[in-house]
């Protein structure tokens, strides 16, 4: 190393350690734009490219104050490493790996969601249809259960049965709902 380079490195040291603001600006706009570049091509963007950045500067502007840097290598090096490091523990972190980015979410076709929300509103449709044919004691006993969400002990006494019995036939009255459902759905 050089005279010269010798005597920038421990300049711009001085500078740091003294918060020179002429060199603590030149180094920021030095380093700044590679770091912006590595942060954008790395799944990130300017908002985060500056505020990796600015952990960067503090964190290496603290360890030239703290004697932590021991000069022999270029300090613009060095802060550039810094931001590089911050960025990738920021791409681990569990944080990042939740954050889902709107740019690499497939956008869900439209008319699909129609679709979707027609066909649920066509099982609806059978369901409430396969009811209404469903025998009074059926329809009594699936809506007490379902619709106003009495449990089967309560049931049992309202229809004046055990709780084995009424467990038994609320199982036979969804077995033939899901018949008579799977025959409106066969016959169209």
């Amino acid at each position: 190393m050089g005279k010269t380079e010798r005597k920038n490195i421990n300049l711009v040291l001085d500078g740091f350690k003294r918060n020179d603001e002429i060199i603590l600006e030149r180094v920021y706009r030095s380093v700044f734009p590679k770091v912006r570049a590595h942060v954008l091509n790395n799944s990130g963007d300017v908002a985060k490219a500056k505020d990796v950045f600015q952990e960067a500067f503090v964190a290496c502007w603290q360890n030239v104050k703290d004697n932590k840097f021991d000069g022999t290598g270029n300090l613009e090096a060095y802060l550039f490493t810094i931001a590089k490091n911050k960025w990738t523990d920021h791409l681990r972190s569990a944080r990042f790996k939740k954050t889902v980015h709107q740019d690499v979410i497939p956008l869900i076709d439209h008319e699909e969601e129609e679709d979707q929300e027609n066909e649920a509103q066509n099982e609806h449709e059978i369901m409430k249809s396969a009811f209404h044919q469903m025998g009074n004691g059926c329809k009594d006993l699936l809506s007490l259960f379902y619709f106003e969400r009495k449990n089967m002990e309560e049931i049992a006494e309202k229809l004046g049965i055990g709780s084995a019995s009424a467990r038994n036939k609320k199982y036979r009255c969804m077995e033939q709902l899901r018949a008579l459902a799977q025959q409106i759905k066969n016959n169209g």
